[in-house]
């Protein structure tokens, strides 16, 4: 894992969302608070791909996905010790897995303080 920037923000952002409209939205928003680098994935098994590939720094995960849910994901980064935050609409009752019951959760849409906040308090 790479060190956070100068800024306290990541250098390399995962955004896992099949909304393309919203993936964008997230990438754009985060590339302006100063991250490096942000990949997207549409599918569980392309996040999967990515970080095999190479693990982030943090990730940001919407919790349902068209061909899913992001939990494989969640626990892959949870094993690893990447920090990361679900996003959904959903709210904490959508039922996650007893080991993700702890992690934090921004609501969508989300404000960009929050968002910001949310990469920043994660890399403590």
């Amino acid at each position: 894992m790479e060190p956070a920037n100068s800024q306290g923000l990541p250098n390399d952002v995962l955004i896992v969302e099949d909304d393309a409209i919203i993936a964008l939205d997230f990438e754009d928003r985060i590339l302006g608070f100063g991250v490096k680098r942000v990949r997207t994935a549409g599918s569980a098994a392309r996040a999967l791909k990515l970080i095999d590939d190479r693990a982030p720094d943090f990730a940001l995960l919407d919790v349902a996905l068209v061909s899913g849910n992001s939990f494989a994901v969640a626990e892959r980064l949870q094993a690893m010790k990447i920090p990361f935050v679900f996003v959904t609409g959903y709210g904490r009752d959508f039922g996650l897995p007893a080991p993700l019951k702890e992690t934090p959760m921004l609501p969508k849409p989300c404000r960009s303080d929050a968002l910001e906040a949310a990469l920043r308090q994660r890399l403590r």
